[in-house]
């Protein structure tokens, strides 16, 4: 049977490119986002996520499902999946690293091969979308 880590993420668009970070002693890109904790809704644990990594408040009333996504998980096994469920949302604060993120950056469709599996597939969806670059 198949392992399947159970994430949640933000996407955030500006200009036509995403928000994605890079954590302390990782060489890809990442959306923001984690593993939820003590049977968390997806929301309760896109809010702690995004302030812990970001500093930033998630604005509620913003949120909005974009999809979920499972590839191979980055650094397991083979076998070992990740499911992204995605989130659009916007938030309120100035965007700061923290915890363990080492920077963020905006990402283009063409940055894709600097991200794990699954985030592949999510860039490939946004650009269909239409929604970056």
């Amino acid at each position: 049977m198949n392992k399947i880590i159970d994430k949640v993420a933000l996407i955030h668009i500006k200009n036509n490119c995403v928000l994605s970070t890079l954590s302390q002693s990782k060489n890809k890109l990442y959306f923001p986002g984690g593993k939820r904790e003590n049977n968390e809704s997806d929301i309760e644990c896109l809010k702690r996520e995004i302030l812990e990594e970001l500093n930033v408040h998630i604005l509620e009333n913003t949120v909005k499902f974009f999809g979920s996504f499972e590839a191979q998980a980055d650094g397991h096994e083979p076998g070992v999946l990740v499911r992204m469920l995605c989130y659009f949302s916007d938030f309120s604060g100035t965007l700061k690293a923290s915890n363990e993120v080492e920077s963020f950056e905006w990402i283009k469709y063409e940055d894709r091969y600097r991200t794990s599996a699954v985030d592949i597939l999510i860039l490939e969806e946004l650009k269909k979308q239409h929604l970056i670059d």
